[in-house]
């Protein structure tokens, strides 16, 4: 679906300001989980988690290397879509790349 909405000259947002605080406010409501709300505003997951901590609407975890679920279970999703769009990798490949740099 293609959404068109026009706004007035003299609004100092741009496009990007506005599908920011559109995700943000989506997401907030329950309309858009984090995955979707992140791609709404054209970010990664982590830097939208990032930027809701900021202006804290979620909490970070007390412990720094604690992965929150919300995070997890956005990581799920994307990899499951890869599958789904063949964006497969052969496990042999894993450490391609990163061996030759140690």
């Amino acid at each position: 679906m293609l959404l068109t909405i026009a706004l007035p000259d003299n609004l100092p947002l741009t496009e990007a300001d506005v599908r920011l605080e559109l995700a943000i406010v989506l997401y907030q409501q329950y309309s858009l989980r984090l995955d979707r709300a992140a791609q709404l505003a054209v970010m990664s997951v982590d830097d939208f988690y990032q930027l809701l901590i900021d202006r804290n609407i979620v909490t970070p975890p007390a412990d720094i290397d604690d992965e929150p679920a919300e995070l997890v279970l956005a990581s799920l999703r994307t990899s499951l879509q890869q599958v789904k769009e063949g964006k497969l990798h052969p496990i042999s490949e894993l450490w391609d790349g990163i061996i030759d740099s140690v």
